[in-house]
């Protein structure tokens, strides 16, 4: 089998890729919602991967993981990984988890990262009533994950909330906390956490942008809630770097348990992170760190430091929630949850098929055992979302 072609559309701000074969086999990725910018530096990988065998996903991933970096531009590198696995496991007739190994668990508990509502405001009060509803959705989530301090409303809507300038962008805030701002974020999940109770855990995603010394504090603070984790407060969300050292300093301060890695590109980066034990969860995104066969790797090699694993997804789609469910399936007992993708426009729903009804039942998802990545693009029901230019996508 050969590869014949790569190609790339954007479909509602996702990038969607397929590797197409001499035999008619054709393979599935994608891309981050809103990374539309990246349709060119993908097509850019094709002139390496035309005439490769697709079932020899190392040899061809070893032709263009180089060529990839950091969030978002190991993005690309990632949807050809998980489109080839696709092809592989269509061409040997069984479900990719097999092909990494067999399942572990039949249903992978997932936490909600995406399931969201209007945040009225930045009080307790408001967190609270927020959080009631996501406890209440009908996908029954036994995680919920929400956003405090840099990765939240807070350094805009409260007066005083850091001594520090406000910056427009993805994520760009950084500095040190108030005792206000401090207070009031411990207050808010204060709030969060009495309508959780002990029925649902909570994770708290804090950044990037929190300094050491306020990780610290805001770490030893909720020590007594229990939460799950406080997840990017020094880097994380595009930040090209790791700074291992300083998250160890936070992690050996508290019994909070730190997490961080969704931006992390490739097992190397992940090195220093596991080794010196700088964190207690760490939270690749298949669709950043190179694929699925690289998150299983770092996974296997967290469990042996005693690291566990919750794998960022919030963005990833329809296909990326395929991917997660396929890679999930076989990682070690150090798997906590991965953060559940939902699609948007809603049309998205429309288009893919393979996906279960509901998708999630009481916080899991059934492994299905479809060939490959288990999930096709409808074609004639996709047509009338595709660009002009990608008229061409499923021929």
């Amino acid at each position: 089998m050969k590869i014949t072609d790569l190609k790339c559309t954007v479909l509602g701000q996702y990038p969607v890729i397929r590797i197409t074969t001499d035999e008619g086999i054709s393979g599935l990725g994608g891309a981050e919602i809103n990374k539309h910018y990246l349709k060119p530096h993908i097509l850019f990988y094709k002139q390496y991967i035309v005439d490769e065998d697709p079932t020899d996903v190392e040899r061809v991933m070893l032709k263009i993981r180089r060529l990839g970096s950091f969030k978002p531009w190991g993005s690309s590198v990632s949807a050809i990984e998980t489109a080839l696995w696709d092809i592989a496991g269509k061409a040997a007739g069984v479900p990719v988890y097999k092909l990494l190994g067999g399942k572990v668990r039949d249903k992978a508990r997932v936490y909600n990262g995406s399931v969201r509502f209007e945040l009225k405001g930045v009080s307790p009060e408001d967190h609270a009533a927020d959080m009631a509803k996501m406890k209440a959705a009908r996908e029954g989530f036994t995680i919920i994950k929400q956003g405090i301090a840099f990765h939240s409303p807070m350094p805009r809507a409260v007066p005083g909330f850091f001594y520090g300038e406000i910056r427009e962008g993805i994520i760009t805030n950084r500095g040190s906390l108030t005792e206000r701002g401090l207070k009031h974020t411990i207050a808010c999940v204060e709030a969060m956490k009495e309508v959780l109770g002990d029925e649902v855990g909570l994770a708290l995603d804090c950044g990037p942008g929190l300094t050491v010394p306020d990780a610290i504090r805001l770490a030893k603070a909720l020590e007594p809630l229990n939460v799950m984790w406080l997840e990017d407060m020094i880097t994380g969300d595009y930040i090209p770097y790791v700074l291992a050292d300083l998250y160890r300093d936070v992690t050996v301060s508290t019994s909070t348990p730190i997490h961080t890695g969704e931006q992390i590109y490739l097992r190397q980066n992940f090195k220093d992170l596991i080794e010196k034990r700088a964190v207690d969860i760490s939270g690749p995104d298949p669709y950043d760190i190179g694929g699925i066969a690289e998150l299983k790797w770092v996974a296997e090699y967290a469990d042996l430091h005693g690291i566990l694993m919750a794998p960022h997804g919030t963005a990833n789609g329809l296909i990326g929630l395929a991917a997660l469910v396929q890679v999930s399936a076989t990682l070690p007992e150090n798997y906590i949850a991965f953060e559940y993708p939902v699609a948007r426009p809603k049309w998205w729903y429309d288009i893919v098929e393979g996906l279960p009804d509901p998708i999630v039942s009481d916080g899991f998802i059934d492994v299905w055992d479809t060939p490959g990545m288990g999930v096709e693009l409808n074609e004639e029901a996709t047509r009338k979302y595709l660009p002009e230019e990608d008229a061409d996508f499923f021929d």
